[in-house]
This record gives C-alpha cells, structure tokens and sequence, in this order.
C-alpha cells in the first residue's frame, strides 16, 4: 500500500503537538510496512529544516515541501471579511503546492491519501481530479471551536467580533468538506462526536496520539516541587491561557506559599511574558528537549480555554509521572 500524506507543517523537526501529532502517523505507517511519501507546507513559523532531519527519514519518506507565507495580512483580512470563505484556511494555499500534489499524484499511484488537517483540505478538488485514492482526513481538531472559544474569552469587543466571524466562516467550511471526504481518522471521542452532529455522514475512527514509553524515562530522582508550563507561546490560546493562570491563579498560591516556583517554557515567548517581573515566576523560553525540561519538574499547569483534540504535552508529561493540573 502507498500513502501519500500531506501536511501543512513539516512533522519533523517534532517541534509542537501538531508536528509530533503528524509524525506519529508517518512512524505508524512506515512501522507496518506501508510506503509513505510526504508532502508539506513550510511556513516563517514552521520552516523546511533539512539538516535537522536524518538520511534514512529522508529516504523512507521522500519529503518534498513548498514554502508559503501565512502570515496575517491587511488586505487579505478585509477583503475575505465580505467573503464567505475562511480567511484562515486561505492562508494555507497556493497554487505551487497544488501543483506538486498533482504532478506527484500523476507520477504514481497511490491508495490513499492522508490530509493532515483541516487547512490542506482546500487542495481536495484537485487531488479528486487526477486521482482514484481514498482521500483521508487526520483530524488533529475541530478547528472552529478554537476560534470560538477564543472569541468567547476576548475582551476587546473588535477583536472579539473579528474573532467571531473568523470562527464562523471557518465553521462553514468544516463543515461544508466532511462529507466531500471519503473517511475521517478523529484524534478524540469528543471530536467525533462533534462531526457526526455536524452532519458527518462518513466513516470515523479514532486514532489518538501514541506514544512509545521507552522513550520517557521517568526522573525518580526529582524530589522537587515547583510548577511549571510548557507549550509554544505564539499560539494565542497558549497566551490567553498563561495570561489568566498568572493573573487570576498564581497570584492566590503566592500568598499561601510564597516559596512556590513556576518555571514557564515554550518558543517564541510574547514580549509581555519574557519580561514579566515576579520573583517566584522563571520565563525559560525555549528548551532543547520538552522531555528533559517535563523531567526536571513536578506539577504541570494545562489551563484550557480554546483547544480541542488532545494536548500533546499532557500525554507527554502523564507518561513521566507528572501530577497535571
């Protein structure tokens, strides 16, 4: 069998929850014989790093990938707010990478072929056209839901309407492809559960994020007992999150234990954060290694506002013995 999976970040280097998410499929695939070529989107936030990845990866995946630049931009934001169609999954195409789908689809034949998210499916309609392959959605979430729980907890009534109306262009769009889709491989129950209310028609099965416990070694040794957080901070929902733990939450445990320590991690921290001043709250920044840094601490801190599908890192951290709140 030979997959084709396409993807709108490269999965390795394994850098967040939806990179490790990816890449565990990829494993999972080639782990069972099955050939696997991957095509994929590089971004500013995400880009291509070749050296990062080793030859036999390389090979066994035969990698090819498309620079685009997703960034948010004026002109396109006002001019897809009078449209119906979602801006944010606009972002994600371009017609290069359409054109390596197709020709790599002309080339050779392939059984199936695996989206990695809602923002590849706007290259569907020609992935139909040149081809007889299954086409397979790895749902890593149920994407509106992001966007809307992230308007409900917004302040600012602009920003909380734009953020409204973004979340409804792109619930239409969800919903419009789950039935253009020949299958759907759901990351959670709860996600399911939403597509078959949505009006999903299709097969879904669950297929949650794995991991191998030989690769988390569990720190017996660490007797601490300082808190901490870790998750890639140009994520707003991360942002929103940290926001209200360190406003609303810390500053009551501080008061009760004064000697009590968070160590905060994760890339490209906001500046509000890097240059938050309290004695009892470390800005890491980012770590060479999530599980070494997990190790090194006792009690993970996940609050949830706006996600959905399953939080990589508390499996990661559950996995390590972590108590997570």
């Amino acid at each position: 069998m030979k997959v084709l999976q396409i993807c709108s970040k490269p999965p390795r280097p394994s850098v967040d929850g939806g990179c490790k998410a990816s890449n565990n499929i990829t494993e999972g695939l080639l782990n069972n014989n099955i050939e696997v070529k991957i095509l994929t989107l590089s971004t500013h936030k995400h880009p291509f790093q070749k050296q990062k990845l080793s030859e036999k990866y390389i090979q066994s995946t035969q990698i090819q990938h498309v620079f685009i630049d997703t960034r948010v931009k004026l002109l396109p934001a006002l001019v897809h707010f009078f449209s119906s169609k979602s801006y944010n999954l606009s972002r994600f195409f371009c017609k290069k990478f359409e054109g390596l789908i197709v020709n790599t689809l002309k080339k050779e034949k392939y059984h199936i072929v695996l989206l990695e998210g809602l923002f590849v499916t706007g290259y569907l309609q020609a992935i139909r056209k040149c081809t007889d392959a299954k086409v397979i959605l790895r749902s890593h979430n149920v994407e509106f839901e992001i966007w809307e729980r992230s308007a409900e907890s917004e302040k600012n009534p602009i920003k909380k309407f734009y953020l409204n109306h973004l979340a409804k262009q792109l619930k239409k769009d969800e919903v419009a492809v789950l039935n253009e889709l020949d299958a759907i491989a759901s990351i959670t129950y709860k996600d399911k559960k939403k597509f078959i209310e949505l009006g999903c028609k299709k097969p879904i099965n669950v297929i949650p994020f794995g991991i191998n416990l030989n690769d988390y070694q569990v720190n017996k040794n660490n007797n601490q007992f300082d808190f901490f957080h870790i998750g890639s901070m140009d994520w707003v929902p991360n942002q929103q999150a940290i926001k209200w733990f360190l406003d609303k939450v810390w500053s009551q445990v501080e008061k009760k234990h004064p000697e009590a320590l968070i160590n905060i991690a994760g890339k490209k921290m906001p500046d509000w954060l890097t240059h938050w001043k309290q004695h009892n709250v470390k800005i890491i920044g980012e770590v060479p290694s999530a599980v070494d840094f997990i190790n090194e601490n006792k009690i993970m801190i996940a609050p949830l506002f706006s996600g959905s599908g399953m939080r990589v890192k508390i499996i990661e951290a559950m996995a390590l013995g972590k108590v997570v709140i």
